[in-house]
């Protein structure tokens, strides 16, 4: 049992027994084989009786019982007797009011490395004993027809256990989630709104959160050289503030630039950051940050001290502003404008984005409209409802400004319009944050309803309404109307569960 070792004995360890190798710069390199990403249908909680009734049981968190759990667990433990273990005990929570001290068990040096990058160093010695523990394992391999699993992979969550066990998956980040999951059972219920988003902070103690799915731009918008960044993926916001959950970040690399994202390239060519499929060069171990040979999804996990401007402990006030990040390959939605209390509640229940052909397997050439509630349904564990009133709550408590930005195309959808340009995205938000836009006359979206503000300070005032980028503003009209439908479809799930001014605060089809 390897305890606790620092990054050089992991990566001696890791180089000794072929895990990876050192790239030029210092990261190290790993590949997780047939798993490039999260496998979310081998992902289940144990159905026990003290959390059973709180559990949003469907398909997204689907039950497993408990004598099948034992049992798994007890053929697990049996394969690893005699086996070499790398042990971290990390802290998850950067408020010690709501910390929570876990240990994460890998069979190998990467993945330990992986943790201690992404959780919280404990400062105490010895460190405090484990409230939750996971045990991951990639070699080991579960048998499905006999212990109840989707296939040899497994994700299973046991919270009166305090116990996870992964097994058949070399991915890092169900490390990650599970523990994010774990918090986004236990903190709402005592009355903290976990999220799925990134935070900084202005040089007046100003407060930015930016909800968004993956490749909407949440890491590359927080990372701001001009204000401090309190994370990138998983916050909680207490009635003291807002903490960070890591002691890290991980960030998806694919076609990174060292001129629009300078800090996150920093990171990536550093010693003690692992990378994910990332390929190189194997005689220079130059890399290649825009081969996407093995996936799209490569990442780099590294630690947030590694960000120059980071803010440790990762704690801060209660926000002055929220972000809500869309990619929207479909083209029609503004590049920014400012929504209402209720239209917040709207999107955020939406969790709207497109994803393009070439992200994932099975997608076509159009773009696909993706709605992830709360902007992180995969980790989300009580019903959507619970987050969402939190959310509401502090918003008016707070008086919180809520933004819409689109990350996405403009001038048209995905293979006939463009991609958003960082540079603008980066001053809208800037002069968002930095109350530019407050006195700014805006204009409501006749179809989404937002308001989008006229003019922007180093933007093109033709990038700010959207239909007005479009040659053929029929096509347009047309398209937002498609996006709108889609919005109302997926929104029904919602509508007999919150207010009529949230229902009617999405985007109208007229």
């Amino acid at each position: 049992m390897h305890h606790n070792l620092p990054a050089a004995a992991l990566y001696e360890e890791a180089v000794r027994r072929g895990e990876g190798q050192i790239a030029q710069g210092g990261g190290l390199a790993v590949r997780t084989g047939t798993h490039t990403g999260r496998s979310p249908n081998d992902k289940f909680f144990v159905r026990e009786p003290t959390s059973e009734s709180h559990i949003d049981w469907g398909e997204v968190n689907r039950a497993f019982a408990l004598e099948k759990f034992e049992a798994l667990h007890g053929r697990l433990c049996r394969a690893l007797e005699g086996k070499e273990l790398f042990v971290q005990d990390c802290l998850v929570g950067a408020d010690a009011r709501y910390r929570m001290p876990i240990r994460v068990m890998t069979e190998t040096a990467w993945h330990s490395l992986f943790s201690q990058n992404l959780f919280i160093p404990h400062s105490a010695s010895p460190p405090q004993e484990p409230e939750f523990t996971v045990i991951n394992v990639p070699s080991f391999l579960a048998r499905p027809e006999e212990e109840g699993t989707n296939s040899a992979t497994f994700i299973l969550v046991s919270l009166a256990r305090r116990l996870v066990l992964i097994g058949g998956t070399s991915y890092a980040g169900e490390i990650k989630k599970s523990i994010f999951t774990v918090m986004n059972y236990h903190l709402p219920l005592s009355g903290v709104l976990s999220m799925h988003c990134s935070a900084n902070v202005g040089s007046h103690g100003d407060v930015a959160l930016f909800f968004g799915l993956s490749g909407t731009g949440k890491t590359t918008l927080s990372a701001d050289p001009a204000r401090g960044l309190i994370g990138d993926d998983e916050h909680g916001w207490s009635d003291e503030g807002i903490f960070n959950f890591e002691g890290g970040c991980y960030a998806k690399v694919i076609q990174l630039s060292q001129e629009a994202e300078p800090e996150i390239y920093g990171c990536v060519h550093r010693f003690g950051t692992v990378l994910e499929n990332v390929t190189f060069n194997a005689d220079t171990r130059q890399l290649d940050l825009n081969d996407a040979s093995i996936t799209e999804n490569t990442r780099a996990a590294y630690p947030l001290n590694f960000i120059s401007n980071a803010v440790i402990p990762s704690v801060a006030g209660h926000p002055r502003n929220i972000v809500m990040l869309t990619c929207d390959a479909f083209g029609v939605l503004p590049p920014i404008a400012r929504m209402t209390p209720d239209q917040a509640m709207y999107h955020f229940l939406s969790g709207y984005t497109a994803k393009v052909a070439g992200t994932e397997k099975g997608l076509g050439s159009e773009p696909s409209a993706t709605f992830s509630t709360c902007f992180g349904a995969p980790f989300m564990v009580l019903k959507p409802t619970a987050y969402a009133a939190l959310l509401g709550e502090k918003i008016l408590r707070h008086q919180v400004q809520c933004w819409l930005v689109n990350t996405g195309w403009s001038g048209g959808p995905f293979g006939t319009g463009h991609r958003m340009k960082i540079a603008h995205t980066r001053a809208m938000i800037h002069a968002a944050l930095d109350g530019k836009l407050a006195g700014v006359p805006s204009t409501p979206d006749p179809i989404f309803r937002v308001h989008v503000p006229q003019s922007c300070e180093g933007v093109p005032a033709g990038v700010l309404q959207p239909k007005n980028t479009w040659p053929d503003k029929t096509a347009y009209d047309s398209a937002a109307r498609n996006l709108a439908g889609r919005f109302d479809e997926n929104f029904d799930q919602f509508a007999r569960l919150v207010s009529r001014e949230v229902r009617d605060a999405g985007p109208c089809r007229r």
